[in-house]
């Protein structure tokens, strides 16, 4: 069993419960963890018998340029996607965050994240 990580993918998409951030977006970055039997690409040193992180990634991208109210949303169809895309994942941590987060209360924060797991 092997873990894959790739972390701080960043994207600029427009995910927010304020009508703003629909309008004008934000940046959000991404982390994810796989785990994954890749005892075949150990020996062969094949791509095609491991998880290829840039196809991981256009399935994270793709999923970031839909538009959400929340978090939990994104992280969600990002977590599906990418278990449904490729069956040799056991399991898999998503982590998405937004930067620089619009506060109806006034104040500053540098980030928010959502962390889930399958």
């Amino acid at each position: 069993m092997a873990t894959i990580a790739i972390e701080g993918m960043e994207f600029f998409a427009y995910h927010g419960c304020f009508k703003e951030e629909q309008v004008i977006g934000t940046r959000f970055t991404v982390d994810i963890v796989l785990e994954a039997d890749t005892s075949q690409a150990e020996i062969s040193d094949d791509l095609k018998q491991t998880v290829n992180y840039q196809a991981v990634y256009k399935v994270i991208k793709a999923e970031m340029e839909q538009n959400s109210h929340l978090l939990e949303h994104v992280a969600r169809r990002i977590m599906d996607s990418v278990f449904n895309h490729f069956n040799e994942i056991q399991h898999i941590t998503v982590k998405v965050s937004k930067l620089n987060p619009a506060l109806s209360v006034g104040g500053k924060v540098n980030q928010v994240s959502v962390t889930l797991n399958r």
